[in-house]
């Protein structure tokens, strides 16, 4: 078999990378200078440091950053877990969790759970395993009893690793456990979509809300209620549908309701994509928007402002969630009472798919 030396050491170079006593072997120094060194915590001289980092690059010794972690010395990941990453909201938020990561020094992992409990379990309990300093369950879930046990679980198991769980846009469970809450005003946020239309003079508000239970989708479910409720409009059950927040929803929504009844005049979809498949069916039947019906939708994705028209919408600060998020997970051990649940407000932006009634 061929060897060949490098930096003094006899070794196979298919068979095994550069070790910590290869580096010391090289700078002419002890294994614990080498690791002091590396590790930043003890003085060493300029001299001394010179030769084990010209040693380090020429033996191209990578630090076995597990080891590391385990003796608490390197800074942990920021895990995000999310449902799919394929949606632009969750996107947006995973881009805000990169950029604030990175901010910090940090790396950050992107794990998806394709909406299985169980792969969730096993990604939360593996983000344990590789020391994450924090991990971010990130959507809509339904609340009971099965969910709070799962997330106290999660969190007192993260907690006693050192690390933190952060819910973001998730209901908050039971009081009094290490975990953090970054969530968004889903009610505030469709209140202020509805009372818009209702403010334009309409009176039968084509609802199509997200999937029944659904933490997200009964806030803003409650908000469209509200709204009728404070402009002393009917609630009308037959208005008021559940679905996914697919364009593929959005679509069937509308066409059955512009085919079967009921009557309406707008249409509020509580996420883009379901709106975009209102807007395809409400064309598709020859009806203008807003000429003849009135569109909002809910979390201004980027295409809103490219639809014809333009999409009034209800602006979700996605990014800032996920800034916000690491920001509270890498300082919850310093952070002020009361910044453990943080909730972000959200903003209707005024397009051109709303036209006024005139009677």
């Amino acid at each position: 078999m061929s060897r060949r030396k490098r930096g003094g050491v006899e070794g196979s170079a298919a068979e095994r990378p550069s070790t910590i006593r290869d580096v010391a072997a090289k700078a002419g120094v002890s294994v614990a200078t080498v690791s002091r060194t590396l590790a930043g915590n003890y003085p060493v001289s300029e001299e001394t440091r010179t030769r084990v980092m010209a040693a380090v690059a020429s033996l191209h010794y990578v630090v076995n950053v597990h080891a590391k972690a385990l003796s608490g010395r390197v800074a942990g990941p920021v895990a995000l877990v999310i449902k799919d990453i394929t949606g632009p909201s969750l996107a947006h938020v995973a881009a805000g969790v990169e950029q604030e990561a990175a901010d910090r020094g940090r790396l950050s992992l992107v794990c998806a759970t394709h909406d299985d409990p169980a792969r969730e379990d096993d990604l939360v309990q593996l983000m344990r395993e590789q020391h994450a300093a924090a991990v971010l369950l990130v959507g809509g879930a339904v609340p009971g009893e099965a969910y709070d046990r799962r997330m106290a679980g999660y969190a007192e198991a993260l907690d006693a690793a050192g690390s933190r769980l952060v819910l973001v846009g998730r209901p908050s469970p039971a009081p009094d456990l290490p975990l953090t809450v970054v969530d968004y005003d889903n009610r505030g946020g469709a209140f202020q979509a509805v009372s818009h239309l209702l403010a334009h003079g309409h009176r039968r508000v084509l609802f199509l809300g997200g999937e029944a239970g659904m933490s997200s989708a009964e806030e803003r479910r409650a908000g469209y209620r509200d709204a009728l409720r404070a402009h002393g409009v009917d609630h009308h059950g037959d208005l008021d549908t559940i679905g996914t927040y697919t364009r593929t929803s959005g679509y069937a929504r509308t066409r059955d309701a512009l085919r079967d009844g009921p009557e309406f005049t707008a249409v509020f979809a509580a996420s883009d994509m379901v709106a975009l498949g209102a807007l395809a069916a409400l064309r598709e039947a020859g009806r203008d928007v807003p000429g003849d019906v009135s569109v909002v939708g809910f979390d201004d994705v980027p295409f809103a402002t490219d639809l014809t028209p333009a999409l009034t919408t209800v602006r979700v600060p996605y990014a800032e969630l996920g800034r916000t998020a690491v920001r509270l997970a890498l300082s919850s051990g310093e952070a002020p009472t009361g910044e453990d649940h943080v909730v972000l407000g959200t903003q209707l932006i005024i397009r051109q798919s709303v036209r006024r009634l005139t009677w």
